[in-house]
């Protein structure tokens, strides 16, 4: 889930260097924390959080075959 996070948004970005997932796991549930560059977070939230928003629809999906609950927060 990681690796997929970071794929999307190092292609939406400007700085793909400053891109940073961490990983918080518990039984059911994998946090994923997301940092880009100051400039980059209104491209990686996108226009009324739609990017965002598609991002998580993808980590649902994705996370749905490994029966855990997958959360994308941004963090600034």
């Amino acid at each position: 889930m990681k690796e997929l996070i970071q794929y999307m948004v190092q292609a939406l970005v400007d700085s793909p260097d400053q891109v940073i997932v961490q990983e918080i796991t518990t039984q059911q549930t994998l946090v994923l924390e997301l940092s880009v560059a100051k400039e980059d977070i209104g491209k990686v939230i996108g226009k009324k959080g739609r990017t965002a928003q598609a991002m998580r629809t993808i980590l649902s999906c994705a996370s749905a075959k490994e029966n855990k609950r997958t959360i994308l927060e941004i963090v600034e």
